[in-house]
């Protein structure tokens, strides 16, 4: 059986998804507003809150670093001064981390290169993301791997083969993968999203648990997701989408949160176990909307019951019409009623 494991909490397909709200640097590097993230992500009723970790300086070239950031949403007039201010380092996560404990939410990161696993490493992180720009990525990949924690990773932009490559990489040193469809556009449009790639990956690897990474605005694909059987479920979360940033947009809110969660959790009880049953909330609908077997004619014992002496008319707590084929050709044992229900002894039994 596929299972999730994340801080002795497990997760399959007989469970609620695990769901992750995907912060990134949606704080603007404000603490302040990283630990409401939390609190909010929390009483929405997320499982995890997820931040992403960089060293800049050798993560990018020194051309890319230096390079100049002109963006409406940008924190700095170069690359690498605009990420060096969305960048937390260790006394804000360490705040972070105590307030996600309070809050009874999983908190942990994207590794973007190997100091900042290291660096998530020596705060114990429960668990770590690998992005979809890193499924080519195998060295940092088997790194992160030999931590020994879950791992979480998306496949946006990639093939199938790099996909195998990844899951190969991961597995040699590590089986709590969960493994998330993800399209890498910021947004993406809906045709992009090829949803369908979640069954695909469920057949393709059956002791991977599959998930969904999503940048749509909206909750609709995160519960298609769900019903496509993804088990893990990351959506960007915002406090307000109109927030200065490039991923606030397609963001949920505290609400859209709340209302993923409730919906999934509907959708999970609602899907059933297959088995076609009669329900306690549809005896009343059903006596008041079904049919019985009346007699259209009086009748005297000793007659012989024809199609024509019967018809149907609700309410359905008598004799059901589906039956009536037992009853004609039969003689009456008394007399009967126009307009009385047939009932079972009113017949000679054969």
């Amino acid at each position: 059986m596929r299972q999730f494991t994340v801080n002795t909490k497990n997760f399959s397909d007989e469970t609620p998804p695990y769901l992750i709200a995907e912060v990134g640097h949606n704080h603007q590097g404000n603490l302040e507003t990283a630990l409401k993230l939390i609190r909010a992500a929390s009483h929405a009723g997320a499982s995890a809150v997820k931040f992403q970790k960089r060293f800049n300086k050798t993560l990018f070239t020194a051309e890319a670093y230096d390079a100049p950031y002109t963006s409406e949403n940008s924190f700095g007039d170069t690359y690498g001064k605009h990420r060096e201010a969305l960048e937390f380092g260790l006394e804000e996560y360490q705040a972070c981390i105590e307030v996600a404990k309070r809050c009874n939410v999983d908190f942990f990161a994207t590794a973007f290169d190997f100091e900042s696993a290291d660096f998530l490493a020596a705060l114990d992180m429960p668990a770590y993301k690998m992005a979809s720009g890193d499924l080519k990525s195998i060295p940092l990949i088997e790194y992160v791997a030999k931590l020994g924690k879950p791992i979480i990773l998306s496949t946006g932009g990639g093939s199938i083969e790099d996909v195998d490559r990844a899951v190969d990489a991961v597995l040699k040193h590590n089986k709590n993968l969960a493994l998330l469809q993800c399209t890498a556009g910021y947004p993406p449009e809906y045709s992009e999203l090829n949803l369908r790639v979640i069954e695909t990956f469920r057949a393709r690897f059956p002791e991977v648990t599959i998930g969904y990474s999503g940048h749509d605005s909206g909750i609709a694909m995160g519960l298609v997701a769900y019903i496509l059987g993804a088990r893990v479920i990351e959506k960007h979360f915002t406090l307000n989408r109109t927030m200065k940033g490039t991923d606030h947009a397609f963001s949920l809110e505290p609400q859209g949160m709340q209302k993923l969660v409730r919906d999934i959790e509907r959708a999970r009880l609602a899907l059933g176990d297959g088995e076609k049953r009669t329900y306690p909330s549809e005896v009343a609908t059903l006596k008041k909307m079904g049919k019985s077997i009346f007699y259209k004619h009086s009748l005297a014992g000793g007659d012989i019951l024809k199609t024509e002496h019967v018809d149907f008319r609700s309410p359905g707590d008598g004799t059901p019409p589906y039956r009536v084929a037992e009853f004609v050709g039969k003689e009456l044992l008394k007399n009967v009623i126009a307009g009385s229900k047939l009932m079972y002894e009113d017949f000679l039994n054969d």
